[in-house]
């Protein structure tokens, strides 16, 4: 097998360190979204009243389809102390653009109903009605793939 040159295995190593930056960056992101979806399923859980269940449209191009959201206010008491929030998750509520998307949200959450939300005991303004998926924890496997293969390039690179 032919030597390989300085340059190659810097070049080599500058490769697998990009990978395994690149693939340390989504795993830290991943990891961390996965962490706050675990904590908020500890908040407490304080009944709430729906004082808003509406679908908020938009659209961005005048070419383009309407996009719309599940827009919702509800009202919770925390300490003996009234407050409102309008988060349906900690992320807000996405913009999609079937219609049938938001109307399962209006009719699970429609106004005046009794619900339960989630309160964020250190910061009691932030309540949210459902909780954030962990899918990001269960899909962690796949950025370290990236990380793995940087690193196994850079150790590639150098061994005689």
């Amino acid at each position: 097998m032919p030597q390989r040159s300085t340059g190659s295995r810097v070049y080599l190593s500058i490769i697998g360190l990009m990978l395994a930056l690149i693939g340390g960056i989504f795993s830290w992101l991943m990891w961390r979204s996965f962490q706050r979806a675990r904590e908020v399923d500890h908040w407490p859980q304080v009944p709430c009243i729906i004082l808003r269940s509406a679908a908020e449209e938009r659209q961005i191009d005048p070419n383009g389809n309407v996009e719309r959201r599940f827009s919702v206010l509800y009202g919770y008491h925390w300490e003996d102390v009234p407050r409102q929030s309008d988060r349906l998750k900690l992320r807000g509520s996405p913009w999609v653009s079937k219609e049938a998307a938001v109307q399962i949200f209006i009719d699970q959450y429609p106004e005046g109903s009794q619900q339960q939300c989630r309160v964020n005991p250190a910061d009691p303004d932030v309540a949210v009605l459902e909780p954030e998926s962990k899918a990001p924890g269960y899909s962690l496997w796949f950025p370290l793939l990236f990380v793995v293969g940087g690193v196994g390039i850079v150790v590639g690179a150098w061994r005689k």
